[in-house]
């Protein structure tokens, strides 16, 4: 009797520990939560947040960017918002984007590296990298690609030359429907590829397509819910399968794809003459061999590469890609860029970076493009260096800071049609004007290191194939302009007809 009531207390107490410990356990978590969140006073406004998940579950993550304007007509131009641990916040307004970019850059200027970017790439590279390790690699690219023809005619005739070949691939459609990603992707990514490797890849290459391949599913995959989810959760997502352990792969592909490109420039380098970005950069590995007080080191060069490849073909193709199906959904528009490039250059001579200024329509609207694709629609991820006061505000030190161009490109007192294609935003009398509040390539500092060169493509690739093509929908098919989510906001898959103009 007293042993089955001993054992009765004894499994009750088991029992009642068990609860204890959860309860415990629970309190626990849901404490440090609260003291890990915790907002110190005069932090920005935002939506309420849940513990763990933060905003997480008040924004569809694939149509954030178009979402969080709700929240900015409710809080204002400066509002926090939080996906798990990754503490935000929205930055809206062409003065407080000055302000913190320019003005108050110092405080401002590093990147905020995500968990899947610190995985791959660590301290490496050009995007994502910060201090003296992002001066010393941005100041050596921009040397390097001014060497190897950045503003210079030679590169401007290799993007005349690229284009012609990309023209010659679509007349071998004849006119017929067909999905125009991965000739572009290959066709722009030639120009950084012969810059970085010295040597083009043809469009029937077969291991250059699943390079490229490979980089579309990295573009979509970081961004998407599970890229996400790494991010919030990096020690626990690294053992669970998914998605997103094709990310990883997916670069290390890419990285072994690059470290072959460098170990056939080893074999075959000559130092007094460079050829490219890669022998230029194993000639300043040279000079400082000692890898441990230098930024100059192989994995850097794999890694810097590897942003050149990304940089240099995802948004300038993406942009192409969305500009030929703007013209195909206006046929109106098109026609009078065709008129105007018509009049100007004669139909046997390829357009040049000269002729811009005689095409004031036609590079209006190349802007209203690159507007209305909105392609990077909260610019790439800033963090704050140290505490921080912003209109009154408290940022605290390593706070992620997004840049709502979104609104900025959609900013009814700033554009006449927010919403419609309207290349006239561009135009003054006739005349191309330009406008402050059009930040496709960002501003301060960190300003796409990129930027005239893919100015220079968009304009040649994009004049050179209207000129010889009318760009129209299918027969019986809807073209669409519904966006897929990722890195950048790409138009959905879709098939275009480029029919020959006579």
């Amino acid at each position: 009797m007293l042993a089955g009531l001993s054992s009765l207390v004894a499994a009750f107490w088991a029992v009642l520990h068990l609860r204890t410990l959860l309860l415990g356990a629970v309190v626990f978590l849901f404490l440090a939560d609260f003291l890990k969140n915790w907002r110190p006073k005069n932090y920005p406004p935002g939506p309420r947040r849940l513990p763990f998940v933060g905003n997480m579950f008040q924004v569809d993550i694939e149509q954030s960017h178009v979402q969080v304007q709700k929240f900015v007509k409710k809080y204002g131009n400066i509002l926090s918002l939080d996906f798990g641990n990754l503490n935000s916040v929205l930055i809206t307004g062409m003065p407080l984007i000055k302000e913190i970019f320019i003005h108050s850059d110092q405080n401002f200027i590093n990147r905020y590296v995500t968990a899947v970017r610190e995985r791959v790439f660590g301290e490496n590279g050009l995007i994502m990298s910060n201090g003296q390790i992002w001066k010393e690699q941005r100041r050596f690219t921009l040397t390097t690609l001014r060497n190897f023809g950045l503003g210079k005619k030679s590169l401007e005739q290799r993007i005349q030359e690229e284009a012609q070949h990309l023209v010659e691939d679509i007349e071998k459609e004849k006119g017929q429907p067909f999905n125009p990603q991965f000739k572009i992707n290959n066709a722009v990514s030639n120009i950084i590829c012969s810059i970085v490797f010295g040597e083009r890849f043809e469009y029937h290459d077969g291991q250059f397509q699943m390079m490229l391949k490979l980089l579309d599913e990295i573009v979509y995959l970081e961004a998407s819910i599970m890229g996400l989810f790494y991010d919030m959760l990096p020690s626990i997502m690294k053992f669970i399968p998914g998605q997103h352990q094709k990310i990883f792969s997916n670069w290390e592909k890419l990285k072994l794809f690059i470290s072959h490109e460098v170990e056939k420039h080893k074999r075959d380098l000559n130092p007094d003459e460079p050829r490219d970005f890669i022998d230029a950069y194993l000639n300043e590995m040279a000079k400082h061999p000692d890898k441990n007080t230098t930024s100059f080191h192989e994995e850097n060069l794999i890694c810097c590469t590897l942003d050149l490849f990304l940089a240099g073909t995802e948004t300038t193709s993406t942009t192409l890609r969305w500009g030929l199906l703007y013209m195909a959904l206006n046929p109106e528009i098109q026609e009078k860029v065709q008129t105007e490039i018509d009049r100007v250059v004669s139909r046997g001579k390829q357009p040049g970076l000269a002729d811009r200024e005689s095409l004031p329509y036609t590079y209006a609207v190349i802007h209203e493009i690159q507007r209305m694709g909105n392609i990077i629609p909260l610019n790439v991820p800033r963090k704050v260096t140290t505490d921080t006061t912003l209109s009154g505000y408290h940022l605290p030190k390593g706070t992620m800071i997004l840049t709502n161009l979104t609104a900025l490109h959609k900013d009814p007192k700033e554009w006449a049609t927010p919403d419609t294609f309207n290349p006239e935003h561009f135009l003054e009398n006739g005349q191309f004007k330009k406008k402050e509040s059009f930040l496709p390539f960002g501003i301060g500092k960190r300003v796409c290191l990129g930027e005239q060169l893919a100015r220079s493509e968009l304009f040649i690739f994009f004049t050179s194939l209207v000129q010889k093509f009318t760009f129209r929908p299918p027969k019986n098919e809807k073209l669409s302009l519904k966006f897929r989510p990722g890195l950048t906001l790409s138009p959905v898959n879709h098939r275009i007809c480029a029919i020959p103009r006579p």
